[in-house]
């Protein structure tokens, strides 16, 4: 039943929203230029890895860090950030079975190995557009406080409670309710608790 939600919500949503991604694909190649798509490996259900799809935001070119390079988000690429409009084609990873619209946030393949016990479960379902932690906070919680709410969900995932998360992401998105991390323009990395102990 999730899964059909899932594919059907996706479909509908990208016909929906197809005059304004064709105005964004027009947009972003004017202001930023190619390639228009951002990808980035990130972490699925039980860990395995797949394509993240969104419209990029930062200047071409790499650094050491380039994910948590806040110097390299352009002034198109902040708005795409601050309306969430970056996040669309993350519909295509959704119908592709990689996601789905209800779910912890997927995380770099980086991450894996500093997760404890704990924050590991969060890798037992498919990762989602939007969550718990999403609605609770967004980027303006912390790590521990969103891998808290990851781990709720999981324990009490149902169809209503997933239909409450899209209603509220909705008005959240729509207010630009806790796009950024707190003091910060973008949400830190994270270390793991071990790293946390040695810094």
């Amino acid at each position: 039943m999730k899964r059909l939600t899932d594919v059907l919500f996706s479909i509908l949503g990208i016909i929906i929203l197809m005059p304004l991604l064709l105005i964004t694909v027009i947009i972003s190649s004017l202001a930023q230029g190619f390639p228009i798509l951002f990808l980035d490996s990130r972490l699925g259900m039980n860990g395995r890895s797949f394509t993240l799809i969104k419209f990029r935001t930062m200047k071409n070119g790499l650094s050491k860090n380039a994910e948590h390079d806040i110097t390299r988000i352009t002034k198109w690429g902040r708005f795409l950030r601050q309306s969430s409009i970056d996040e669309l084609p993350v519909l295509i990873n959704v119908i592709k079975g990689d996601m789905s619209l209800v779910g912890p946030r997927p995380l770099p393949e980086k991450y894996l190995n500093r997760f404890n016990k704990i924050q590991k479960k969060r890798l037992e379902i498919k990762p989602g557009i939007t969550g718990l932690a999403q609605i609770k906070g967004r980027n303006y919680l912390s790590w521990e406080k969103r891998f808290f709410y990851d781990i709720e969900y999981i324990e009490k995932k149902s169809l209503m409670l997933d239909i409450k998360i899209i209603f509220s992401t909705v008005i959240i998105v729509i207010k630009g309710i806790g796009v950024r991390a707190k003091d910060q323009e973008i949400m830190p990395e994270f270390m793991g608790e071990k790293n946390k102990k040695s810094n």
